[in-house]
């Protein structure tokens, strides 16, 4: 399997390529010049295609007779650089390929999502704050993953909790929405998010899901897993 790990060079990208090439998938990564020397540690088991992961040609490239694309989706600046790399991969990646985009909870696909009103209030105060300084713009993320829910292709967008280093747990559990009493510890080990996406390459049930997840170890999957 051919895969290409669309911001390879960031924390969760770095363990998406661990996790994809111990399972002997042919790896292309892709992030800035700048930071091309993060996988070093990779050697020559992963090809590199240097560029900005909104630049169309650049993915275009990296993408070509791959199987499956990891995204990372940054909403880095005010530049559109989230939707730009969500449209370049649905445009370009092959037909036939597995596509999952990573986002955080703040994503929702229907509108059913349940979320605390501490959490709501962090995310307009946060995203006003970050656009008026130009780091940040979560409206643009929402806007990339608005055009890959409405994409025909074989796409999966995983949700995030908070991330938090350490050793993998595991696989984590996940839910349709945000709001289900099993996300509740709201916190998920950064190895593990990465361990499901290169998972979720190859799970079916996941094919136009938007699955938000936790950590498996977390106390709210244990309790739910007790009760089941």
């Amino acid at each position: 399997m051919k895969v290409c790990i669309v911001g390879a060079s960031g924390k969760l990208g770095r363990y998406m390529v661990s996790h994809a090439l111990e399972r002997g998938y042919e790896v292309v990564g892709v992030c800035r010049e700048k930071s091309v020397g993060k996988l070093s540690s990779f050697g020559d088991r992963i090809t590199i295609v240097p560029g900005p992961t909104n630049d169309r040609r650049v993915i275009e490239k990296a993408v070509s007779g791959c199987d499956g694309v990891l995204s990372v989706l940054v909403p880095w600046g005010v530049h559109n650089y989230s939707s730009g790399t969500a449209q370049a991969v649905l445009d370009f990646a092959p037909h036939h390929a597995r596509l999952v985009f990573s986002c955080g909870w703040h994503i929702t696909r229907d509108g059913q999502d349940v979320y605390s009103r501490s959490l709501k209030w962090l995310l307009k105060v946060a995203g006003w704050v970050a656009r008026l300084i130009r780091v940040v713009d979560i409206d643009d993320q929402v806007e990339a993953c608005r055009r890959v829910f409405e994409s025909d292709r074989r796409w999966t967008v995983v949700r995030g909790s908070d991330l938090e280093e350490g050793e993998s747990q595991g696989l984590p559990v996940w839910s349709r929405h945000v709001g289900d009493a099993v996300l509740k510890s709201n916190i998920t080990r950064r190895v593990d998010f990465a361990l499901f996406m290169v998972d979720a390459l190859k799970n079916d049930e996941l094919v136009h899901q938007a699955p938000a997840i936790v950590g498996c170890q977390t106390p709210s999957a244990l309790a739910r897993h007790v009760t089941a």
